[in-house]
């Protein structure tokens, strides 16, 4: 037996409204003046909102950044993952997934370091923070599954490299030696090291 899904009511909707203008503000304002200056009043003004309205939804300025961020990584993922889908040659693949996470992570680089902060040191029974985490798990799997093509990479051993690389890419876009590296340089590097683990 089947049912028909219920209708969203109204009150749902407007919270959903809220939530919907909350990010946006929130996302303007953090690619306009970086997360570190920008209030949270700043922000309740541009989605038109209480500040309390604010903190219904989120706890902190840094969860925020997380829910505002998480959008454009997953993304991002997903642009690199469709793409590397036809590429024969595996490094070149999983560059081609990486690639667009490391834009996505310079657009802002304050912003994108933080972001990465938050994922690190953030409460991970956040609900924010979980999709965040649950965005780096897709990542690997991702990569992981570009691994396997090579005959010589199992599916443990492939899992195993997926977080590797995930932890070479995690540190080149958060490290401060390289703030003022462009993605082209951090992706070079990236594409350096993750070779060096490649099978031969």
């Amino acid at each position: 037996m089947s049912f028909a899904p219920q209708p969203v009511g109204r009150r749902e909707r407007n919270k959903q409204q809220k939530l919907d203008r909350i990010t946006a503000a929130a996302g303007e304002l953090f690619a306009e003046f970086g997360v570190d200056e920008v209030t949270t009043q700043q922000i309740a003004d541009k989605a038109d909102v209480g500040t309390g309205t604010v903190f219904l939804y989120v706890k902190t300025k840094g969860e925020l950044l997380l829910l505002v961020q998480n959008a454009h990584y997953i993304e991002a993922l997903e642009r690199g993952r469709t793409a590397a889908e036809d590429i024969p040659d595996v490094l070149d693949a999983v560059m081609t997934i990486i690639r667009p996470i490391v834009g996505c992570n310079r657009t802002q680089i304050d912003n994108g370091r933080t972001y990465l902060r938050e994922m690190v040191f953030g409460n991970p029974e956040e609900p924010h923070h979980r999709d965040a985490l649950a965005i780096v798990e897709r990542t690997e799997e991702a990569i992981a599954a570009v691994l396997r093509r090579d005959e010589q990479i199992g599916e443990v051993y492939a899992a195993t490299l997926a977080h590797i690389v995930s932890a070479i890419m995690f540190l080149a876009m958060a490290a401060t030696v390289n703030i003022a590296r462009s993605v082209d340089e951090i992706v070079a590097d990236i594409r350096g090291q993750v070779s060096a683990l490649l099978p031969r």
